[in-house]
């Protein structure tokens, strides 16, 4: 199972109180950067929230910044629930991106989860997670939908099999309560919903769950894939632009948003 960053509250706190230090101390961005190793500009992003602190920078701007443990203590709500490296450039790109286009077909994508199906999904992994982990993967997975109502409004859109909306996990009750959530998100203005009905025969999507992402200047896209085999980016064409025509297919051979609202809201109302 994947762990998540926390939300970007946690983070921008810990850049406030690593600045108040710094300047406390009276030590520039680009001195503390040579002491961590790392460039003036990446000690900027770290303080405006924008950047996770790595390895043993933290250890050392607490001692060189005379913090007494304080960053230490505050470092824990940022990286407690730290991602797993090869995850962590892809929420990276999904938090600035302007276009994320996602098919699943397996779970409720985690941009769609509520904190009680998250919890049930974080569960089932072997072995299993502490409490204090769980719960900081949850958190964590819940501030990634703040990616809806950043500014500007990013476009996004899901095309999910029917399987996911029908899938227990959790319980029916906690299924019916992401369902309910999912025709809440379904109303936003940048967000489209699509269900892969079950009789289709065939459709683009056989080969996997994967996601593409926008920059914001829409000069770049990336591709995210996946599987069991490993987990990695499609930057390079033809194998990008047959990812983005693939997902094109998707969408036109599942259901238009407004049948696929009716439809998940069908499921619930059967649950």
């Amino acid at each position: 199972m994947n762990k998540e960053k926390k939300s970007p509250g946690a983070a921008k706190a810990f850049g406030a109180l690593l600045r108040f230090y710094r300047e406390q101390a009276g030590i520039s961005q680009e001195a503390l950067g040579r002491k961590t190793g790392y460039s003036k500009s990446q000690v900027a992003m770290i303080e405006r929230g924008e950047r996770r602190a790595k390895g043993n920078f933290v250890q050392i701007a607490d001692e060189l910044l005379g913090a007494q443990g304080a960053l230490l203590t505050v470092a824990k709500e940022v990286t407690a629930s730290a991602v797993a490296a090869w995850f962590e450039d892809y929420l990276d790109e999904e938090a600035k991106a302007a276009g994320i286009y996602s098919y699943e077909n397996h779970l409720i994508p985690g941009l769609l989860q509520t904190p009680e199906y998250a919890r049930a999904v974080f569960g089932c992994a072997s072995p299993p997670w502490e409490d204090d982990e769980l719960n900081a993967m949850v958190a964590a997975r819940m501030g990634r939908h703040e990616v809806f109502h950043r500014r500007p409004l990013p476009l996004i859109r899901f095309v999910l099999e029917k399987v996911v909306l029908t899938r227990p996990i959790g319980g029916t009750p906690c299924l019916k309560r992401n369902l309910l959530h999912i025709l809440e998100v379904a109303q936003l203005r940048n967000v489209e919903i699509q269900v892969m009905p079950e009789d289709c025969e065939t459709h683009a999507g056989l080969s996997g769950p994967f996601i593409l992402l926008e920059t914001a200047e829409r000069n770049s896209q990336l591709v995210y894939v996946e599987g069991l085999s490993g987990r990695y980016f499609l930057t390079e064409q033809p194998e990008l632009g047959d990812a983005f025509a693939r997902y094109g297919t998707l969408r036109a051979q599942a259901l238009s948003p407004k049948e696929s609202y009716k439809l998940i809201e069908q499921v619930a109302r059967e649950l």
